[in-house]
């Protein structure tokens, strides 16, 4: 594939405030005339669907299993989503890619670097937002803002490896932010990375 776009990922653990820091950044980006596509992992499609049953009872299938859901789901999104919109030139903003997959399933058993490996037909992120926060403040940011019972991702034990995991990854795509700061300078360290990424790429939307 011949990448023409960037791909940007928002990562880390739940209650960061992923979902709603992607969508002011699409926001702002649009605003400068660049085409944005937004997406999510697990995916609406059949093994995203599959995927997101397992929140309520995770104990359906083996951690290799739920392992392989992911990759599937993932194949799907790069097929159908992701490497089309990259190839016309757009920005892609993913909440959620194979970061996850490596700190959630690697939390669960499997092993991180394999999960990698396994990914390795997936485009690399030009640049991977990991918004970090205590697991304790992000459950209770998820309590505060939904009000119902946590699903099975999402118990602090579970929440402690899986942080431990994002902070061991190396890679030279990840930009570190602290998402236990106030919302609109979270969002201004997202933009300034981003911009400072469009800038060192040469990236330039159509206004």
């Amino acid at each position: 594939m011949s990448r023409q776009g960037l791909l940007i990922a928002f990562e880390g653990i739940d209650g960061t405030g992923k979902s709603t820091q992607l969508a002011l950044l699409a926001d702002f980006l649009r605003s400068r005339g660049c085409e944005v596509v937004q997406t999510r992992e697990p995916t609406d499609g059949e093994y995203g669907r599959r995927i997101r049953e397992l929140y309520q009872d995770r104990g359906q299938c083996t951690p290799e299993e739920e392992l392989e859901l992911f990759i599937r789901d993932r194949r799907q999104h790069v097929r159908d989503c992701i490497e089309p919109a990259l190839a016309a030139g757009r920005i892609v903003l993913t909440d959620r890619y194979y970061f996850s997959t490596a700190a959630y399933q690697g939390a669960a058993g499997c092993d991180p670097e394999q999960v990698f490996a396994a990914n390795s037909f997936a485009p690399e992120p030009d640049l991977v937002l990991l918004l970090t926060m205590e697991p304790e403040q992000s459950l209770a940011r998820i309590r505060e803002l939904r009000g119902d019972k946590l699903n099975d991702f999402e118990q602090l034990d579970q929440l402690r490896r899986v942080a431990r995991l994002f902070a061991s990854f190396r890679h030279r795509c990840i930009t570190r932010i602290d998402a236990a700061a106030p919302l609109d300078r979270v969002q201004a360290e997202v933009r300034r990375a981003v911009l400072e990424l469009m800038d060192r790429r040469g990236y330039r939307c159509s206004t």
